[in-house]
């Protein structure tokens, strides 16, 4: 019987039949892949519709939704063409940007806390040199120019400090050279002092007694005689005085150390080869 069913044409027609598929199923074309997903979530649609809306102050309509889709699906298919040809690869600004949005999410983690008012007070006073009140001194000054002295500056400089000390009568306005600078400065900031005068005159004032003529001092204008009438010393302010700016500080210390443990954490996953070390550490 089997013998029959070889003989029959149709068993045959049936056989190359199944040959022919079977090859198909081995050989055929696979150079045609899948085609990739994009699904476009109901999430994303509203997403779109509510940044339209922000912008343009109305919902958009029915056609300009369908753009803002049609644009979102063009933009994720060529990101993806690119993404596959490479195109991302040794591009510095996409470089800066992936860093950008990677040290996002630290700033993201780090903002979550709020500190207590005991965490700001350790902070406060273990970074005073960030909080303290400026020292403030208040003084006069009979200016000297180098200019109209000349050589006889350091004798002209003695006799009128001598004439101040000895006659406590004499107006310190009637003596030295015109100047623009004021003869009186009333209690002020040293580091307005500084920017007025120069950081150096404002270093020798801290040295000065309080109620005494001395000098000269040098400025970056020529000499002064001074006279120190009142110093107030730099302070530690109470938390509640400098509240917004010991927490800005507190959080950019913290997001600073979030990102430094992050990145030796990232950092032990990787081999690391510096080559031509001797040229790298010549580098400024």
């Amino acid at each position: 019987m089997v013998k029959r069913l070889l003989k029959e044409p149709l068993v045959h027609f049936f056989l190359i039949a199944l040959a022919i598929f079977a090859m198909h199923g081995v050989v055929g074309d696979k150079s045609v892949p899948a085609p990739d997903v994009i699904v476009v979530t109901a999430s994303k649609v509203e997403q779109m519709g509510s940044v339209f809306t922000k912008t343009w102050q109305r919902p958009p309509t029915g056609r300009e939704l369908k753009g803002l889709i049609d644009d979102h699906v063009r933009e994720e298919i060529l990101v993806r063409e690119a993404l596959a040809l490479g195109l991302d690869k040794d591009d510095t600004v996409i470089r800066r940007r992936l860093r950008q949005k990677m040290e996002f999410l630290v700033i993201d983690e780090a903002d979550a806390p709020v500190p207590t008012d005991a965490e700001l007070n350790v902070y406060l006073n273990a970074h005073p040199g960030a909080f303290e009140t400026d020292p403030m001194l208040a003084f006069q000054q009979v200016f000297l120019n180098p200019e109209r002295q000349g050589d006889a500056i350091a004798r002209n400089a003695a006799s009128t400090l001598e004439a101040l000390a000895t006659i406590p009568s004499t107006d310190p306005a009637s003596l030295g050279d015109v100047t623009q600078l004021p003869p009186v400065v009333e209690l002020t900031g040293k580091t307005a002092i500084a920017q007025m005068f120069g950081g150096e005159f404002a270093e020798a004032l801290d040295k000065v007694p309080v109620g005494q003529w001395i000098g000269p001092v040098a400025s970056g204008f020529g000499l002064h005689l001074v006279r120190v009438t009142e110093r107030k010393p730099g302070r530690l302010p109470a938390l509640g005085d400098v509240r917004a700016a010991v927490m800005r500080e507190w959080a950019n210390d913290r997001r600073v150390a979030l990102e430094d443990r992050r990145f030796a954490e990232a950092l032990k996953r990787y081999d690391v080869t510096i080559e031509n070390l001797a040229v790298a550490r010549t580098v400024p």
